[in-house]
């Protein structure tokens, strides 16, 4: 395996090179991929309806194609699943990645083309290495092997050859049959339906083996590490696994779990890498070490082009995204994507804030459906993960799921934000936790600071502490454990909240 991982250690810092001429000619290499999408697409069905043959920039591709959501695109989609083919991309597409809200029970089947999957997904994954191995030239991440926490494989009711599952399982289920010996545990026991089933296999069959790196969302991966410690009876997973370096993590922010991950891995020198592969396209990547807070690389030689939506024009009859060139520091922005596997001026429903324009590198700050602004509070995601972590900072408390979302007062007029918390650690005293979130946001957010003012408008935060495994159990009666299934952190209804607290009520 010492063989091995030079080869490989070798192959994956040759694209370096390739990663630097997209850093030093952005705009360059997104025009350039602009021209490759319109014209591998114009003889499509899509692309005859918006005549691509005649678009001659990327302004008349703005002024000409919509913006478009999943509902706008899902008949297009819908066709392609059905067998249809040539409709809103060249060649066949018999992948679909289902990504779902967890607030209801609709689910999206993302396209994915084989062009996607082997120049944006997998291109993705090999330059994550890359960007390791050039950082950490004596890593011996191949020396041992690698261990993916990805969800489960169904197929497509539509018709034959064509399946659906998680990104991380069509990941998986087209990976080259040489990647078996670098990974664990089998294609069948990580594929498996079943979550908890899968957990206590990956457990058992991960507890015996030489595992150097992991991937997946922090939270299950917490789960099955536990698992992993319950079974071998160590007090850590470095004497479980005393050669890891590398943990890949995506999906959600890492900020709440950090902490625990440092306790289940005590050492200064595993690195902690995160991705931001959504199911539509793999867009950034972390590329500096030097603090535990890093910017992501927005990777622009995927087959993507992006534009970004500022969030006044959210809404608008006629938005106006910004090119790449356009955008500016610290402001906040939707990103909207044009991809190899036919989404055509798609908006990903993530927000994201520049924090660099040499390189353009980005900071994911929310979901342009997960916020609160019942009061013009304008509350993101980024500043509820930042607002705990300053309150936990403060109390030594420590935060395993949450949500929040508004409340109304039944008489007279404004309310506030009610938080539903599962602790890790809880605060000796939950007055004083909730005092010091609401002055973190009220630091953290200015218009919140506005609406907060003698309690004219919004009032103290309410906070819940609900016993562990209530958001389990919560997923758990949604269908929705594993994968790339998540607690939506932030709600601009109550609904969720509801629910929780209904299921409180009925395990009490």
């Amino acid at each position: 395996m010492e063989l091995v991982n030079s080869i490989a250690s070798w192959v994956l810092k040759k694209r370096m090179h390739q990663i630097e001429l997209f850093r030093k000619y952005p705009h360059e290499v997104q025009i350039e991929w602009f021209n490759k999408l319109i014209n591998t697409a114009k003889n499509t069905e899509f692309g005859k309806k918006y005549d691509f043959h005649s678009i001659k920039s990327r302004e008349d591709f703005q002024t000409r194609v919509p913006i478009s959501d999943y509902e706008s695109l899902k008949p297009y989609i819908e066709r392609v699943r059905q067998g249809e083919q040539n409709i809103i991309w060249p060649t066949d597409i018999n992948w679909f990645a289902k990504s779902s809200g967890t607030t209801s029970d609709k689910s999206k089947f993302i396209p994915v083309s084989k062009e996607s999957l082997e120049y944006c997904h997998y291109k993705g994954g090999k330059d994550l290495l890359s960007i390791y191995f050039n950082a950490f030239p004596e890593s011996k991440l191949f020396v041992g092997k690698g261990m993916v926490l990805g969800g489960s494989s169904e197929v497509n009711e539509y018709k034959k050859n064509s399946y659906y599952g998680d990104l991380s399982t069509i990941i998986i289920k087209n990976l080259p049959y040489w990647a078996e010996y670098v990974r664990t545990p089998s294609i069948d026991i990580t594929l498996l339906p079943e979550w908890e089933t899968k957990i206590e296999k990956m457990a058992q069959a991960g507890a015996k083996e030489d595992v150097t790196n992991i991937s997946g969302v922090p939270s299950w991966n917490l789960a099955l590490l536990q698992r992993i410690l319950e079974i071998t009876g160590k007090q850590n997973m470095l004497e479980v696994w005393p050669n890891f370096e590398m943990y890949a993590h995506g999906g959600v922010s890492f900020t709440p779990y950090r902490d625990k991950f440092k306790k289940l891995f005590p050492s200064d020198d595993i690195c902690y890498l995160e991705t931001y592969n959504a199911s539509e396209g793999f867009i950034g990547l972390q590329d500096q070490f030097s603090g535990e807070e890093a910017d992501l690389l927005l990777m622009l030689d995927y087959g993507i082009h992006y534009e970004f939506l500022p969030l006044s024009e959210l809404g608008s009859d006629h938005p106006r995204a910004k090119l790449l060139e356009e955008v500016e520091l610290n402001q906040e922005y939707a990103i909207v994507m044009s991809t190899n596997a036919g989404l055509w001026r798609y908006m990903l429903g993530d927000t994201v804030r520049f924090t660099s324009i040499d390189p353009f590198r980005i900071k994911i700050s929310g979901r342009t459906k997960y916020f609160i602004n019942a009061f013009g509070e304008e509350l993101m995601a980024e500043n509820a993960e930042k607002g705990l972590q300053i309150a936990c900072e403060k109390t030594g408390a420590s935060v395993k799921e949450y949500t929040a979302g508004p409340y109304f007062n039944k008489e007279g007029n404004g309310g506030g934000h009610e938080w539903i918390i599962e602790f890790e650690e809880r605060p000796n005293d939950i007055e004083y936790f909730t005092e010091a979130l609401d002055n973190a946001l009220k630091s953290l957010n200015s218009d919140y600071e506005a609406k907060r003012y003698k309690d004219m408008n919004m009032h103290l935060p309410k906070l819940t502490s609900v016993k562990s495994g209530t958001f389990y159990d919560w997923l758990k009666s949604k269908g929705k454990l594993g994968g790339q299934n998540k607690v939506p952190r932030l709600s601009n209804h109550r609904k969720l909240i509801e629910e929780i607290h209904e299921l409180v009520e009925v395990n009490m």
